[in-house]
């Protein structure tokens, strides 16, 4: 790999990495569902010009915006807002992979032989383990929140490999302009006080919302397709398992994060479970699950 792409990984890595960070400083001054409807607002402003119809395939791209857009992202900032802890969500974010891994196998009939169902079990065993440490159990709301989402853009990702001829910008056009008022629906519904938040958040608020869109969405996940289209899959998709390191470390260096030997024990089980997944799909030909970020 070139030097340029190489530091490009590291890049990418970096962005959605901190990402967890920068939210959930963000979480702090926005109502969750009402800054994950920001986020998708502005978005579908700088996107708008990539839309385009795409007849008889609009039904999966509008059920892909609904799960990875809407549910996805009002569950993931949930569980940052909910979560003291960015650490554990920054890991159990990841079981996205498993989840699509588990899901092929009855929606798609792929087979799942024994490496990745090692893989699987180590996944979600590292999370369970996760879970029963003690000073997580006031936040489990967060961590519940936190699979629900993985589970959400699993779902899509079965969807996005029936779907074809449809670039990675033009899918995340899709899916911001169905997610921003969508989500904003729902904040309507299920969130107060929202004038007066947006009316009272400062520059750190803001920012959040413009890292996820500028930094989150166009640099990590353009740099990410700018990469595989020049290498294999198998050779980008493990190293972009720096991000969620990144997360845990941002978290304890700059949050105060608590980081048990539990969760240091869990998180490295999950990950290398991830790994196992990650691997094995790209000797197979599996498409890629989607690299989770804020």
């Amino acid at each position: 790999m070139k030097p340029a792409h190489l530091a490009l990984v590291l890049l990418v890595n970096a962005v959605w990495g901190l990402s967890f960070m920068v939210a959930k400083i963000g979480l702090g001054q926005i109502p969750p569902i009402l800054f994950a409807g920001l986020r998708f607002m502005l978005l579908a402003v700088l996107l708008a010009p990539l839309l385009r119809w795409h007849a008889g395939q609009m039904r999966y791209v509008v059920g892909i915006a609904l799960l990875a857009g809407v549910l996805h992202f009002a569950m993931f900032f949930l569980a940052l807002a909910l979560g003291r802890n960015i650490s554990s969500i920054a890991i159990v974010v990841q079981l996205n992979v498993p989840f699509v891994a588990v899901l092929s196998v009855f929606w798609l009939g792929e087979e799942v032989r024994w490496r990745r169902w090692l893989g699987i079990g180590l996944a979600f065993g590292g999370v369970a383990y996760m879970g029963f440490e003690p000073t997580l159990f006031d936040h489990l709301p967060a961590l519940a929140a936190a699979i629900a989402g993985a589970l959400m853009i699993a779902i899509a990702t079965i969807f996005m490999r029936k779907v074809t001829g449809i670039g990675v910008f033009q899918m995340q056009a899709w899916i911001a302009a169905i997610s921003g008022p969508g989500l904003f629906l729902i904040s309507a519904v299920f969130e107060h006080g929202q004038v007066a938040a947006l009316a009272n958040a400062d520059w750190r608020g803001w920012g959040a919302v413009a890292y996820t869109v500028f930094a989150t969405s166009l640099i990590g996940h353009g740099g990410m397709y700018f990469l595989v289209q020049r290498y294999q899959a198998s050779q980008i998709s493990p190293m972009m398992l720096l991000a969620p390191v990144i997360g845990v470390t941002s978290g304890v260096t700059m949050m105060g994060d608590e980081l048990t030997l539990r969760m240091i024990l869990g998180g490295i089980v999950t990950i290398a479970g991830i790994m196992i997944i990650t691997l094995r799909e790209r000797q197979l030909g599996v498409p890629d699950a989607p690299k989770i970020a804020p």
